[in-house]
């Protein structure tokens, strides 16, 4: 049942929405965000054990705050985008058409060129193929080119040498696990997504966004870029800067048609805060979605067997922790980035946006937003919002 929520302040937007009495301390922080953290617009979702505890949403779906962020406001969520391509490869593992310890080349033969022969899918999905960005210049244009931008990968030689280390593939990520569900299944990762998981559970996400859906999706704003970001890029290894700047992409790029229309399996899933919970919500319940179940036990669990903690080749930089990730999503570890379990895990989306999974605690959440944050992990929008909702547990 859904109510509006009673402001805070009159300063405040209207919060909407659902919220169970024991986690009213979530209510309290997502309306602190708008007060305090200059939220524009946004959404969270939080289940446990398969129950819908809290489901909010506010403020406004554009920076001209001419329409309000309604209940079925759907917005670029960016990274939160790899969770999803991941269930897809996981999907495929469970039911043996995907080997996660075959080398890539078997499934996608032109990609042994520049000596990657021995590269495993593994290594595609833990981030440690050594392709986190292309060497040569690579428009946005380019990107929108399924072809051409798979075929550049499948040329090039790694950065590093593959398996040693993780280095985040920002945008090629995607495309690498991407092209593998392709080369096995015929069609491209969201129509995949689609036909297997989305569709038939009735949950409100794609990849890339349906011309038919744009009314209903929310404007991006830029973020504030802080004189100690831009002096942090000044000090990026070549590696860093073919990862998040080749091409450079931005509010500006994720509004257009062409970003929209595109396939960017990494970074353009567009949805709702309840679809990124549903969707995270499968790996927290070990596979099952209400009483379906999508995945085995098994392969839920080997989306968080760890490849091992390390200071990150392209973001490390801007970290002073290592990170630790799994087979597509990213541990909480001692940084407690999702929460306390160490073994809850996630991904963030550029600019602030989370997906969460803990199957100890049989929790998962979605926060999205539109106004993006200059942090490059663990927005404080987030972290208020995972304080509070393991303080109501």
């Amino acid at each position: 049942m859904e109510e509006p929520m009673t402001d805070s302040a009159l300063s405040q937007p209207q919060i909407a929405g659902y919220c169970d009495s024991r986690f009213t301390a979530v209510q309290a922080a997502f309306e602190a965000n708008f007060r305090d953290q200059e939220e524009l617009g946004a959404a969270v979702t939080v289940q446990v054990g398969g129950e819908v505890v809290v489901d909010l949403w506010g403020g406004w779906a554009d920076p001209g705050r001419s329409r309000p962020w309604e209940r079925d406001t759907l917005v670029n969520v960016w990274s939160i985008t790899k969770g999803p391509t991941a269930l897809c490869a996981h999907l495929l593992a469970d039911r043996g058409q995907l080997d996660l310890d075959a080398p890539v080349a078997s499934y996608w033969p032109e990609f042994a060129a520049g000596g990657k022969s021995a590269v495993l899918v593994r290594h595609l999905l833990s981030h440690r193929a050594g392709l986190a960005g292309l060497r040569e210049p690579h428009s946005t244009a380019q990107l929108y080119d399924w072809e051409l931008t798979t075929a550049r990968l499948a040329a090039m030689e790694p950065w590093w040498e593959p398996g040693t280390q993780s280095g985040y593939h920002a945008l090629t990520y995607g495309f690498l696990v991407g092209e593998v569900i392709r080369r096995i299944t015929g069609v491209l990762p969201g129509e995949f997504l689609q036909q297997e998981i989305t569709g038939p559970l009735g949950i409100d996400f794609t990849i890339g966004l349906p011309e038919k859906e744009s009314d209903r999706a929310a404007e991006l704003a830029h973020a504030r870029i802080s004189a100690d970001s831009s002096s942090l890029m000044a000090q990026l290894p070549q590696v860093s800067l073919a990862a998040i700047a080749n091409p450079v992409v931005g509010a500006a790029e994720a509004n257009s048609p062409e970003w929209r229309a595109a396939e960017i399996p990494a970074a353009n899933g567009h949805g709702t805060a309840r679809a990124v919970c549903a969707l995270y919500g499968i790996l927290a319940r070990r596979g099952l979605c209400g009483d379906r179940r999508i995945l085995s036990p098994e392969a839920a669990e080997r989306v968080r067997q760890s490849q091992g903690a390390c200071r990150d080749l392209v973001m490390g930089a801007g970290f002073t922790h290592d990170t630790e990730v799994g087979l597509g999503l990213w541990l909480s570890g001692r940084n407690a980035s999702y929460g306390p379990n160490p073994r809850a895990f996630g991904h963030d989306g550029f600019g602030g946006s989370c997906g969460l999974a803990d199957p100890e605690a049989e929790l998962s959440l979605g926060y999205v937003m539109n106004r993006m944050g200059p942090h490059i992990a663990d927005d404080p929008r987030k972290m208020a919002l995972i304080q509070a909702v393991y303080s109501a547990l």
